[in-house]
């Protein structure tokens, strides 16, 4: 039990933060007023509790970690501050604050339990199968309104709660959503969370959207106009890039409207094939 930590009153204002985040750092904030009004838990449901919720599981038995979009190995403050970054549209916080302190602890709690360097089965998001085809944007579109608009508006602009301060369901697109270089700008990530919690409330074995209509759907939301944001630093090594990151410069010969879109079998084969050949 939390109760139960010597550092619980640092852990519970972890979590508040992480499930609140536009109360305190939100356009209304009251500690900075530095983020778009989304919450951390927007894209890490429950607080970061919830399985293939995109959750915290395996953040405190994997890090510190090599990443190849930074080319460095990075503590859990650097992944906190890139999601401040790139998903907030915010700026990183100072990594001794006792904000960020809070943070680190609270998500290294939801992980205590699990042995050094193992990832447990239901943490992050699923990876659904790939299509032999494209995600359809028009497709996705149609299946939006039927699914998604409810929530999230018809023109993905979220509901705001009645004080305005912070999003009941966040934005999809738009000026207040998260930018082309956060993680779910990748239509796989953001296919797979769709899978396993869309509409809100659904669970990973009782989904109500096939894996088809999830592809759509995140190419259809990723379509729609956005905060650019870009990091010049990003992939040193551009053969580390994932198959579906869409922006250029490509180790391969693909096209950005295919790693985007797809079809991306023949690219992960690409990346498969040459890695390999690599190695020998």
């Amino acid at each position: 039990m939390m109760d139960n930590e010597s550092n619980a009153d640092l852990i519970r204002y972890g979590r508040a933060l992480i499930a609140k985040t536009a109360f305190y750092f939100g356009p209304k904030g009251s500690v900075l007023k530095m983020s778009n009004g989304m919450n951390c838990q927007n894209c890490h449901l429950e607080a970061g509790t919830k399985p293939w919720g995109n959750n915290y599981s395996a953040v405190f038995s994997t890090y510190p970690k090599f990443r190849a979009r930074s080319g460095s190995v990075e503590n859990i403050y650097k992944r906190v501050n890139d999601c401040f970054q790139r998903s907030l549209n915010g700026s990183a916080l100072d990594t001794n604050s006792r904000e960020m302190q809070a943070m680190a602890a609270y998500i290294n709690w939801v992980g205590k339990s699990v042995p050094r360097e193992i990832k447990p089965v239901e943490s992050g998001i699923t990876d659904i199968p790939l299509l032999s085809r494209a995600a359809d944007p028009t497709q996705g579109s149609v299946i939006y309104q039927q699914k998604c608009a409810l929530c999230h508006g018809q023109n993905g602009q979220g509901q705001a709660d009645s004080a305005n301060i912070a999003y009941v369901y966040p934005p999809l697109w738009g000026t207040n959503s998260y930018t082309t270089a956060a993680g779910l700008y990748r239509i796989s990530r953001l296919a797979g969370f769709v899978k396993d919690n869309m509409p809100f409330g659904v669970r990973h074995d009782s989904s109500v959207v096939t894996n088809e209509q999830a592809w759509d759907i995140a190419a259809f939301v990723n379509s729609q106009p956005r905060p650019e944001k870009v990091f010049e630093q990003d992939w040193p090594d551009i053969t580390g890039k994932p198959f579906d990151h869409p922006y250029p410069p490509f180790a391969d010969g693909f096209s950005a409207q295919q790693h985007k879109y797809g079809p991306f079998g023949p690219i992960k084969e690409w990346i498969s094939r040459n890695q390999s050949s690599a190695k020998k």
